[in-house]
């Protein structure tokens, strides 16, 4: 592979933006391991209670996929560029209302030393709690964060189908064939299905109706990237089809998060990764790559193993824009710039 294809496919990664504590954040206060920091699987005691340090702040962790590894981006605020994560373990913990949250232990290695040990909240702890630990999972941990990578449409989001009908996304059925933007009529060939706590950084997205040109609020998982096709660009993205994912766009009016509850999430997977059409928005299906796999069923798995180079290898990828370009008024801006 030449120097400009070895960019190209660079350029192609899909990066995730995870919202983390270091380890020595979130410490026991009382029990076995008093006054130690969180540990991995094995040094870990149930019951012990932690909280977090006094002035601690989740950390932006950025990943992306190479290969079947995931690696540490350079917009990553911690960690070491280029290094390995991998996923220890899910720790369950409860708050002194009985609340459960769940957690992710994630690990920065360096060949077989690991360097870096974070905790990847699942949902949002508090400030002077105390939360005992009530569990520890390392068969299901993968599989978790899969899903917490997985774009997702909400329960009644309505998909355009090639007939043009409008279907809610919990009427789909595996085989279904919905309109895609590059490759026509589509078959599905799994539906994911999963509730999450709808709360900070998993909150769902809203985009109210007319907002991006919609027909219908739409509601999205706050990593879901839309595809926009600008007649003027208005964002200064050097290209007029842009890939923007909504977390980006969060103005607190017209695109806001939705906290509180649980939430139902979608995902639709095809051969390749799509661009269809949601509340006649174009946005993307889900994209296998080694931070989603696991969340396929193995047989869905085995099915498109050999298909997987196709995922990671759209084009779309290329559009994506990077935060810095997107104002405030993101969103106008991208309303006016598409109905020109």
């Amino acid at each position: 592979m030449n120097a400009m294809a070895q960019t190209r496919r660079k350029k192609l990664r899909a990066t995730q933006a995870l919202p983390v504590y270091r380890a020595e954040e979130f410490f026991v206060l009382s029990g076995v391991n008093s006054g130690d920091a969180l540990g991995f699987a094995s040094e870990l005691v149930l019951d012990d209670i932690y909280e977090l340090a006094k002035g601690a702040k989740p950390s932006k962790l950025v990943v992306a996929s190479d290969h079947d590894e995931l690696r540490i981006s350079q917009l990553s605020k911690v960690g070491t560029v280029n290094g390995s994560i991998i996923v220890d373990c899910t720790i369950t913990l409860m708050s002194p209302q009985g609340q459960t949250i769940e957690g992710l232990i994630l690990v920065e290695v360096e060949g077989d030393e690991a360097i870096d040990l974070f905790l990847m909240p699942l949902a949002h702890l508090e400030p002077k709690t105390e939360y005992t630990l009530v569990g520890v999972d390392t068969s299901d941990a993968r599989r978790r964060f899969a899903e917490a990578a997985c774009v997702a449409f909400t329960r009644g989001t309505h998909i355009t189908m090639a007939s043009g009908a409008q279907v809610g996304i919990e009427d789909l059925k595996v085989g279904d064939r919905v309109l895609t933007r590059d490759d026509g009529p589509q078959e599905i060939r799994w539906i994911g299905q999963n509730t999450r706590r709808a709360v900070g950084d998993f909150a769902p997205v809203l985009i109210r109706k007319g907002t991006l040109n919609n027909e219908n609020d739409l509601i999205v998982s706050p990593d879901h990237r839309l595809f926009i096709y600008q007649r003027d660009d208005e964002i200064g993205a050097g290209r007029s089809e842009v890939l923007v994912k909504v977390r980006h766009l969060i103005n607190g009016s017209t695109v806001k998060r939705l906290e509180g509850g649980f939430v139902d999430y979608f995902q639709l997977l095809f051969d390749r990764h799509q661009i269809i059409y949601a509340e006649g928005i174009a946005a993307e299906s889900l994209l296998v790559d080694p931070r989603t796999r696991a969340a396929l069923p193995q047989e869905v798995d085995e099915a498109l193993a050999k298909t997987l180079p196709g995922h990671e290898d759209r084009l779309h990828l290329e559009y994506e824009v990077s935060e810095s370009l997107l104002s405030a008024d993101a969103a106008e801006k991208l309303r006016r710039a598409s109905t020109r």
